[in-house]
């Protein structure tokens, strides 16, 4: 397998591809294609000059550990770099956050050992599950972060939790409203996060 990074600096100044691997949130749940998170980012981010593609390897429902059971098919050779936002069906369903840590940390792992850098999507835990479950899965995203270097967006849900307006009825998912906040807070990450992609592959 050649990196991607390798055939990267032989193309200076091509697109980048990068993949959202995710659960609902990122895969448009209830929402027509042009609606999801990665086609929205996509369209953002080349209008703002960048040349950049984002697939979108998002299934609803998705935990990490299924995450980690599917991101060697679901993240093509030829990608640049992820974006790895899983973890609130973990938190939905009580899971222990050492699951979820290790899981997130296997598929970080799998990607790093591709030369895949990812930009990890943090998650929150809601107040109702408790204190001490909250700081416990909280936790786990910039303890990761930390440990592998990675860029962190510290909550991928910043600028929508509890207006009503940018969410679906089931007041769990947002609508088209509310991905493109989302898409729209996230991108000032994105971008610094293409750009060490870019000086790293002109090495």
């Amino acid at each position: 397998m050649v990196p991607f990074m390798t055939a990267a600096r032989a193309e200076p100044g091509g697109a980048l591809r990068l993949v959202a691997l995710g659960d609902s949130l990122t895969a448009g749940y209830r929402l027509p294609a042009d609606a999801a998170f990665p086609t929205v980012l996509e369209r953002l981010l080349k209008a703002k000059g960048e040349d950049a593609t984002v697939a979108n390897a998002g299934v609803s429902g998705d935990t990490t550990t299924g995450g980690l059971d599917r991101v060697d098919w679901s993240v093509p050779d030829g990608t640049a770099g992820v974006i790895l936002e899983l973890g609130a069906n973990d938190m939905l369903r009580g899971t222990d956050p050492k699951v979820t840590e290790g899981a997130l940390a296997a598929i970080i792992e799998r990607l790093k050992a591709r030369g895949i850098p990812v930009l990890l999507a943090g998650m929150q835990a809601a107040p109702n599950l408790g204190p001490d479950y909250k700081a416990r899965f909280d936790a786990i995203y910039p303890t990761l972060a930390k440990r592998y270097g990675l860029t962190l967006y510290p909550f991928f849900l910043d600028g929508i939790v509890g207006d009503r307006v940018q969410h679906l009825d089931d007041g769990l998912h947002p609508n088209r409203q509310g991905v493109e906040t989302i898409a729209a807070h996230i991108l000032p990450t994105v971008e610094a996060f293409l750009g060490g992609l870019r000086q790293g592959a002109s090495r």
